[in-house]
């Protein structure tokens, strides 16, 4: 199938913007049925408001358990887990695969 770059309006503020054939492309390629309904820059905007791209992803400072060290890690704590920073959470699996 060959795609053309098509026009398309925004449902957030109405402007026109371009729809490319890379983008289309992309989107088959993705198995995507919806066309972009935004404009980018009100799709920055959005992402913006919505912390996206993990949507309202959650940032938590903990301590971690085995080195002591101030750490932050993207989802909220459970109780009873324990948490590793990077250097340590790295150190254990590389521990743990086998070789």
């Amino acid at each position: 199938m060959e795609y053309r770059d098509r026009v398309l309006r925004c449902q957030e503020c109405g402007s026109e913007f371009v729809f490319t054939a890379g983008e289309q492309l992309f989107y088959a390629d993705k198995g995507f049925k919806n066309e972009p309904k935004r404009c980018k820059s009100c799709k920055a905007k959005r992402s913006q408001l919505t912390g996206a791209p993990g949507y309202g992803r959650t940032v938590t400072t903990t301590v971690c358990s085995q080195c002591g060290k101030e750490t932050t890690v993207p989802f909220k704590l459970t109780q009873g887990r324990p948490v590793y920073c990077r250097e340590c959470f790295q150190q254990r699996r590389a521990s743990a695969s086998p070789a």
